[in-house]
């Protein structure tokens, strides 16, 4: 299966789908912000298959953190989730970087489905 990166400053979002990710057979790390996020990219050379980012978050948000991700490992997939209609906005500026936007709140289903669906993009 995939090694996955989820960044996401809410611990109850992040926790549910490590878990529902880590139940489907793929290796998952964690980070609580952007900050965070790419340190572990950069630690790890972008040898993510997948880095499922929350957008709006403290410190470093996930638009950011996508642009630097991207620019340092221009093969990293990326995957954006928010509540937010102004945020997947902004998002749409990062096309072609990111293999698309999960709206919150999601089921688990629906977050296995649209990781699926980027892994195999």
């Amino acid at each position: 299966m995939a090694k996955l990166l989820i960044v996401e400053d809410d611990v109850s979002v992040r926790s549910f789908t490590a878990r529902a990710l880590a139940a489907a057979g793929h290796m998952v790390e964690t980070a609580e912000d952007g900050m965070e996020g790419l340190d572990k990219i950069k630690q790890e050379a972008g040898a993510f298959d997948l880095v499922l980012s929350d957008i709006r978050m403290p410190a470093m948000d996930g638009i950011e953190m996508a642009r630097e991700a991207a620019s340092a490992f221009p093969g990293l997939r990326l995957l954006l989730m928010t509540g937010y209609a102004e945020q997947r906005e902004r998002a749409a500026e990062l096309e072609g970087t990111v293999r698309g936007v999960v709206n919150k709140p999601f089921t688990l289903a629906e977050i296995r489905d649209r990781v699926g669906e980027a892994l195999a993009a």
